[in-house]
């Protein structure tokens, strides 16, 4: 559109495209009722004129906003920006714009961000949510709800089954003759550290294997660090953390405490999103955030424009990914 000239309008685009306005409206917001020509003619047009669809306009006609939102708990995780931008992929091929909200771990942020969204966006994607099931099952009365990493009766969701892979896991450090291990855990309200820790205790009993477990609310590189002389002090001679930061912590602390991995302690990680990265390299559970992201506004698009809600329970396994952390059990590190 040239500086200066007035905003084309839809009757201009459907003027030049030949068909009628409500055509043109349906080409911008539901392309599927029409043929691939009309549609191919209508965006032509209205990139010819310089048209774009007023999506305030069609949200207070239609109820459409075009928005969804995505919440996560803790957006500087790097679990998270691969599903994220996944997710982003998904909807921008349905022409969905996607609002990002970062809960900071705290379930009453959580349901801050969804009450503030509510009236701007058609559907939720909530991952790793730290709400109660009531809460989820409340605001899935409102608008749509698809769940990552949460399992609710009743609520669409993908889950990533890591238990899969963190049971590899533990038979692969018996196997190194691995007799004492630690769980290092995650947030106390996430689903994934449930499964995990009771993976890690299931197949510690089925292999004979003495677990002790070690609570730390936040899953960090610091926290890492600062949870490493407490690992040690079990007598353990090797540790499945929650996640690949608080792997990452324990190994820059065990390399300034001078306690060599793998020679004296081993390190396995959950979620392989920096496993390739460490020094050494580290041993992990596979990642299937990406799969997670696609599946889950695959899903939440498909409610929108059918508009009917399935309990939906989609399961991503996991497998264990070994790199240099892992080795021989010796003696355990005083």
């Amino acid at each position: 559109m040239k500086p200066g000239r007035n905003r084309p309008t839809i009757n201009q685009v459907a003027a030049a495209a030949g068909v009628t306005k409500s055509s043109v409206s349906r080409a911008f917001t539901r392309p599927e009722m029409l043929s691939a020509e009309t549609v191919r003619k209508i965006f032509a047009a209205a990139e010819q004129l310089g048209y774009v669809p007023n999506h305030t306009a069609r949200a207070l006609s239609t109820g459409r906003h075009g928005n969804i939102a995505l919440i996560v708990p803790d957006v500087a995780n790097p679990f998270f920006p691969p599903l994220i931008r996944a997710a982003q992929w998904e909807a921008d091929r349905s022409d969905y714009c996607v609002f990002l909200g970062n809960s900071d771990e705290k379930p009453e942020q959580e349901d801050k961000l969804i009450g503030r969204f509510g009236g701007q966006v058609e559907g939720f994607v909530l991952v790793s949510s730290r709400l109660s099931d009531a809460q989820i099952v409340e605001h899935a009365t409102r608008r749509p709800v698809v769940l990552i990493n949460r399992d609710v009766e009743g609520i669409p969701r993908i889950l990533i089954d890591s238990a899969t892979g963190v049971t590899e896991a533990v038979a692969h450090l018996a196997a190194l003759g691995h007799r004492k291990l630690v769980y290092v855990g995650g947030p106390h309200g996430s689903w994934s550290n449930k499964q995990r820790r009771g993976a890690v205790r299931r197949a510690a009993k089925e292999l004979g294997l003495e677990v002790s477990v070690i609570s730390n609310e936040f899953a960090a590189f610091e926290s890492g660090r600062r949870i490493t002389a407490s690992v040690l002090a079990t007598g353990a001679t090797a540790a499945i953390a929650f996640d690949d930061l608080t792997a990452q912590g324990m190994l820059a602390e065990l390399a300034d405490m001078g306690v060599s991995v793998p020679g004296e302690f081993a390190i396995v990680g959950c979620d392989d999103v920096l496993g390739a990265a460490t020094y050494p390299s580290l041993t992990t559970v596979s990642n299937r955030s990406v799969e997670a992201g696609k599946a889950a506004l695959t899903l939440l698009l498909d409610i929108l424009q059918n508009h009917a809600i399935r309990d939906v329970r989609y399961v991503l396994n996991t497998n264990l990914v070994i790199r240099k952390t892992t080795g021989p059990a010796k003696h355990a590190p005083r």
